[in-house]
């Protein structure tokens, strides 16, 4: 008993020593500008992990050292932190924060380092992380839509998990332009992560680099435009913890609809009368089979993708951690996303988890690393909308015992509900994505720093299919089981030695980079018919004991890069950046492998000139100028190289012996680079105390050796070889406007205002102006490379014009196009491909975006409208035509002896339809109400007595409204039956301790 006095004694002492050896500070942070109380604020002890935050009314209270003079440093996003001393005495504080002026202080990162926005000499737009999760999105990529000048961002596809597409500044390669103009995504300094699988929670800030002064440093990997990603960090101070969760449900946005049962019954009578074959209902059995007319007679009717479609759900939950003090500092977080489709067996799953830490060793040395590992679990549904907008809508789905009815009507037609049944149909994916990367940062002198990173991206796919006998691919016939495994390895290693110099007024960055990357995927595949037993999908391929199929693969490449840039300043105002990068790739031909890709940036501040300073109404002015050389090596590894293919030979023999043969694209020894010569000009700009601010870039890029696989005589035996032919040039203006409505001590309001118009031309192509393949895919010198080249739909045929349509082999009802040219140049009576001219382009004329962002008091709005506008679509929907009416088809306006339309040409059970593709083009501008928010922060005296820093609450809508001349389905998705795109719904929390 004793001994536990006297420890609970010593206790005591040391309790009162250590209170005793502490002082209380208070004291209020406020906004120099306005007097406002500023919450959130971050101050710390210097050199310690103690710390403390403001809370709504500003104020704080902090334990330092008595009788000691400590420094507390104060930082808060968009104020220029602050060091302040403070003396043994001082209790308490009054401290003034200063916002940093139009964000020019601002640090912007830029290819392999960082740049204050002041001194950009490129076309930079950046993007900040509170701005990423301001909307509930799936990916970062979406996030950006309608903020970023010049990058052209859709959602096609309404399928769980999926993301937007993006193009910065339009196409530039004509050689699968879908895929060979994608840009290149920078996580951390790393290349070759996957954007998809970081949680938008995670995101510190998001850099677009679009001319050749900023991408040129990542050489051939930058032609198509750079998006750096730059995730959260720990800080010093007290531990943070972030909740961040939405959930809600989703629908679908515009599908078109098809024909109903009785709508159906209508079109196929009228396809028969068109033959004489049908004069009244009397004459329906020479029309319908018996199924058919018993299903007709029973008032049997069924819209089969209705019955597909259902309501979807989206949830998100992400938990982050940062903290640490100064020389260690700690970022952790944990993420979890959730989307079921609008169809059943559509799903997706993805858990992330982040860990990024740094180290500072000593006064020379820093090291760290960062991680970002995925796991994706997706179920993929087989499309089944191709068959439920053809099959009649006529019969039951399911009998009256509630079992499917596999054949509705008989015959051949699959029911489309087939692949719901219990153990069916099963296609699932699953991705494992691991990214890790390690750091060491020598300074070894003042301004001189060495920068090693080693990284590896590292994934694995298991992706396994299964469909029964009765689904949509088994028919009623047969069962089969496979599986695909894929792995992908990416090294890179890349030092970056970095000087800085200030000499007097002048001020000097000298970065060389070394850079190695490394790109390894294998694959493998293996399959059989006849599943014996269902419930073993696609685990047990050894009974799937018919026809089996397995095979291989195996494809690498590598890419050696040395780059050297400078940046220089003199007073501040004159700015140069000159860049240098020498590539080697192994994808092209040995000799032409290297290429060097220089650029040169200037910049002038023109408002920090003495003459501009009596200019009050003007409060930011600078210009900007760029010149530059990036490249592309848009091909697929051994491109140039020619191969063999595996063949079975027989000449008398029983048996077939295997033998080779040449591949039939062959390869080229002089392939080179795609090179793309690029001008941009460019003014930042701002008014009445930056109340207003903006910027405007005009840029010309010249592209020239574009790779492409051309095709060859059929007297050589084989098909294409990749040549470097033509040119095409893109040019276009882009700008962005700030403007600072109201900004009251309540009430603010803000706008921010984007356009962008980009003109794309083929400007020159080999062995004369056109490369026609089909009417969307065809080449022309002159036009975009993604354009329509189609005869001309200028109605239908009508009555008592009988003699003009036999010209042509028509008759009344039938489509009729235009006859524009001959072989003469004028017209001649006939319908030949010489009457084919360009419809209109696949890209936008202009996009735009518009977001406006109102508070009050605690209360938050954000609304974001989008345009696109000038583009063209071929529909599938409007394609849906079947003029014999054998299978049901869109909704749309057909002409009879009774509606003498012009839009469809009449049913007929005899005729066939020819120029179905005129149909299907549409102008397809649209403008959308993309998001809207509404969120509610609840006051610090509430949530603060549960220690608690901030909560807000919000709900949340995504694509609510569309404006277009469309009006049977959402234009966006460009009217593609089997991805329909959906609306969400959410409500959302955040939370921060």
């Amino acid at each position: 008993m004793k001994r536990i006095l006297l420890l609970l004694s010593v206790l005591l002492l040391l309790v009162g020593a250590t209170q005793a050896q502490t002082r209380t500070l208070t004291g209020q942070v406020v906004s120099s500008d306005k007097g406002e109380a500023l919450p959130g604020v971050t101050i710390v002890v210097k050199g310690t992990t103690n710390g403390n935050s403001t809370d709504s009314e500003g104020r704080f209270t902090i334990q330092v050292p008595d009788k000691s003079e400590v420094t507390l440093t104060i930082s808060y996003l968009g104020y220029k932190s602050q060091e302040l001393p403070v003396r043994p005495d001082q209790t308490r504080l009054e401290i003034r924060l200063s916002q940093e002026a139009a964000a020019l202080d601002d640090v912007v990162v830029i290819g392999y380092g960082t740049v204050k926005k002041r001194d950009l000499t490129g076309s930079v737009s950046s993007v900040k992380g509170e701005e990423v999760t301001k909307l509930p999105v799936t990916t970062v990529t979406e996030a950006l839509q309608g903020k970023i000048p010049g990058a052209d961002i859709t959602r096609a596809n309404g399928y769980a998990g999926q993301g937007a597409s993006i193009r910065i500044r339009g196409n530039r390669s004509i050689a699968n332009p879908s895929a060979s103009n994608n840009v290149l995504y920078i996580v951390d300094g790393v290349q070759g992560v996957n954007a998809a699988d970081i949680d938008p929670n995670d995101v510190q800030s998001i850099e677009v680099l679009k001319d050749a002064s900023s991408t040129a440093i990542y050489g051939s990997r930058g032609a198509n435009g750079v998006i750096i990603i730059t995730t959260k960090r720990g800080s010093a101070g007290k531990p943070k913890i972030s909740f961040n969760a939405y959930s809600g449900i989703t629908k679908v946005a515009g599908y078109g609809e098809f024909m109903s049962g009785p709508e159906y019954v209508a079109f196929r009578r009228e396809a028969f009368r068109a033959a004489g074959t049908w004069n009244s209902p009397d004459d329906d059995s020479k029309v319908f089979n018996p199924n058919q007319l018993a299903a007709i007679e029973n008032g049997e009717y069924v819209n089969w993708p209705n019955q597909l479609l259902h309501k979807g759900m989206q949830q998100n939950y992400q938990i982050g951690l940062s903290g640490g003090s100064e020389n260690t500092k700690v970022y952790f977080s944990l993420g979890y996303y959730d989307e079921k489709g609008l169809l059943k067996l559509d799903r997706f799953k993805r858990y992330t988890t982040r860990a990024n830490v740094d180290q500072i060793v000593n006064k020379w040395l820093k090291v760290g690393v960062q991680t970002q590992l995925a796991y994706i679990n997706n179920d993929i549904r087989r499309d089944p909308f191709n068959i439920a907008s053809q099959i009649a809508p006529l019969g039951r789905p399911y009998d009256d015992e509630g079992n499917m009815i596999i054949f509705p009507l008989g015959g051949t037609q699959v029911n489309p509900l087939a692949d719901e049944q219990p153990g069916a149909y099963q296609r699932n994916t699953k991705t494992n994505r691991i990214t890790a990367a390690a750091y060491v940062e020598i300074t070894p002198l003042d301004g001189l720093s060495l920068r090693s990173t080693f990284a590896a991206n590292y994934a694995t796919s298991e992706a396994g299919s299964f469909y029964g006998r009765n689904t949509i691919d088994g028919r009623g016939a047969n069962s089969q089981a496979s599986i695909t495994n894929n792995q992908n390895r990416n090294l890179s290693w890349e030092n970056v030695l970095t000087y800085k110099k200030d000499v007097g007024q002048h001020s000097f960055t000298f970065t060389g980079v070394g850079s190695y990357l490394s790109f390894t995927n294998t694959s493998s595949f293996a399959g059989g018919n006849n599943q014996v037993l269902p419930s073993q999908s696609f685990y047990n391929l050894g009974s799937a004991n018919q026809n089996p199929f397995y095979g291989s693969g195996f494809a690498e490449n590598k890419l050696i890069s040395f780059t050297g840039r400078i940046n220089y300043s003199f007073k501040g105002r004159y700015l140069l950046s000159v860049t240098n990068r020498a590539d080697g790739s192994s994808k092209l031909a040995s000799g032409h492998k290297w290429a060097n890709f220089p650029s040169l940036g200037l910049g002038w501040r023109l408002i920090d000139e003495p003459f501009m300073q009596s200019l009050k109404l003007i409060t930011e002015l600078k210009l900007r100028g760029s010149y530059g050389l990036s490249g592309n090596d848009v091909i697929n590894a051994y491109g140039t190289q020619n191969s063999l293919t595996n063949t079975s030979f027989s000449y008398g023999d029983a048996n077939a012996a295997p033998t080779y043969t040449i591949s039939p694209t062959i390869g080229n020894p002089n392939l080179g680079w795609e090179k793309t010569y690029t001008t941009d000009f460019g003014v930042d700009f701002g008014f009445f105390d930056n109340r207003i601010t903006g910027t405007v870039d005009y840029y010309d890029a010249k592209t020239k050796d574009l790779i492409f696989p051309y095709t060859l005589p059929l007297l050589t035996g084989v098909t294409t070889v990749n040549r470097n032919i033509g040119r095409t040039r893109n040019k276009g203006i882009e700008v962005s406007l700030t403007s600072q409505n109201l900004n009251g001590k309540s009430f603010t309001w803000s706008t921010t205002a984007t356009f962008a118009r980009n003109k794309e031309t083929i400007v020159e192509l080999p062995n004369g102006n056109v490369i026609a393949d089909d009417y969307r895919n065809s080449l022309i010198q002159g036009q975009p490379a993604q354009i329509y080249y189609d005869y001309v739909k200028t109605g239908i045929w009508q009555l008592g014009e009988e003699a003009a349509a036999a010209q042509f082999s028509a008759i009344p009802g039938d489509l009729k196009v235009a006859d524009i040219s001959g072989p003469d140049g004028v017209p001649d009576g006939k319908i030949t491909s010489v009457d084919r001219k360009v419809i209109g382009s696949r890209v936008p004329a202009w996009t735009g975006g518009l977001s406006n962002d109102l508070r009050y008091k605690g209360f938050d709005l954000n609304v974001l409208l989008v345009a696109r506008v000038g583009q063209w679509i071929s529909s599938d929907y409007y394609a849906k035509y079947t003029r014999s009416g054998v299978n049901n088809g869109a909704r749309v306006d057909y002409w009879t002896p009774e509606n003498p339309t012009n839009e469809y040409p009449r049913p007929h059970a005899t005729r066939s339809l020819s120029y179905v593709t005129t149909l299907t083009e549409r102008q397809a501008s649209f403008g959308k109400v993309r998001n809207v928010t509404l969120g509610y922060t609840i006051p610090k005296s509430v949530v603060g007595k549960a220690k608690i820093d901030n909560v807000r609450v919000y709900i949340s809508g995504r694509n609510l409204y569309t404006l277009s001349d469309i009006k049977d389905f959402d234009p966006e998705g460009e009217g593609v039956i089997d991805r329909p795109l959906n609306r969400a719904y959410v409500i959302g929390l955040n939370v921060g301790f």
